[in-house]
């Protein structure tokens, strides 16, 4: 909330993560624009699959305020078909090469859970954010091997994997399994030596509609983790399901939720619309130099 939470007294969230050899300030939330080089992902499939569609698209995503831009080459959306560790990096290195000539200060995040496909990418450009949707369960090298690159990871919770992750998705309490989860995973990375570590709940990850709500409503707990937190939500089922709606309609709804997310403590919002995220947040932003 913009009011004074009792949490604030007790937990006093790291506000920074090391990129590229400099500290990142998230004390003032960021936004990640979302690049999918894939040919079907669930709302921009198909879009950006040549380098120039991609790279024209990255100037929209740049000059509208983002400061993060997430390149995806495997599509997540729950069924979604696998595809080889030489296919992701294929769609991946041309376009990720080219961005990081034409911006060489946008800091680059890599949608990936192949401990493979981050260590070539970041041979290749260097230093960036390695934004894992399964926090390691799929790729049981990806923690050392982010540990040895010395890169910020990005942990989200999912349960099985996109392709069965939605068939069936049971919790007792499921905002305690997932803190829980996730907890079991933060421990391992810190042994390990990566601090910088972003929690993401895993909006759409193994998780019904009620599922995703129960989560929303209690992001003030995340604060447990002292950690930054990500929310991507945008224009996902559970809010084109509840207008009854479709994607491509969902940009309103996408943003009433990111602007209680930031009320909620996030620090990243992972957006396909970046203007209306950059304007929710300088929005909030504002409104909190009124609050007591």
């Amino acid at each position: 909330m913009l009011i004074d939470s009792p949490l604030d007294r007790y937990f006093i969230k790291k506000k920074t993560i090391r990129y590229n050899g400099e500290l990142v300030d998230l004390s003032t939330p960021m936004v990640m624009g979302i690049l999918n080089v894939t040919p079907d992902s669930f709302f921009d499939g198909g879009k950006y699959l040549s380098v120039q569609d991609a790279l024209d698209q990255s100037f929209c995503i740049v000059n509208e305020g983002a400061s993060i831009i997430d390149v995806g080459a495997y599509s997540t959306r729950p069924g979604a078909a696998e595809i080889s560790v030489e296919e992701e990096l294929n769609r991946l290195l041309p376009v990720v090469t080219q961005l990081r000539k034409t911006f060489p200060s946008i800091i680059i995040s890599i949608d990936t859970f192949r401990s493979e496909v981050a260590e070539k990418v970041i041979d290749k450009i260097g230093d960036c954010i390695i934004n894992d949707v399964s926090g390691g369960l799929l790729d049981d090298k990806m923690f050392e091997t982010v540990a040895r690159l010395k890169v910020p990871y990005i942990l989200m919770h999912m349960k099985g994997t996109p392709q069965n992750m939605q068939i069936n998705p049971t919790y007792e309490n499921v905002t305690k399994e997932v803190i829980k989860s996730l907890s079991e995973r933060v421990y391992k990375l810190h042994e390990l030596g990566v601090s910088d570590v972003i929690i993401d709940p895993g909006f759409g990850f193994a998780k019904t509609l009620d599922h995703n709500y129960e989560i929303f409503s209690n992001l003030e707990a995340f604060r447990f983790f002292e950690l930054p937190l990500l929310v991507g939500i945008s224009r996902k089922s559970m809010i084109y399901k509840i207008l009854k709606s479709t994607p491509e309609k969902s940009l309103n709804g996408t943003t009433v939720l990111n602007t209680l997310a930031l009320q909620y403590g996030a620090d990243i919002l992972r957006v396909h619309d970046v203007k209306s995220a950059v304007e929710a947040v300088k929005i909030t932003q504002h409104l909190k130099r009124f609050s007591k």
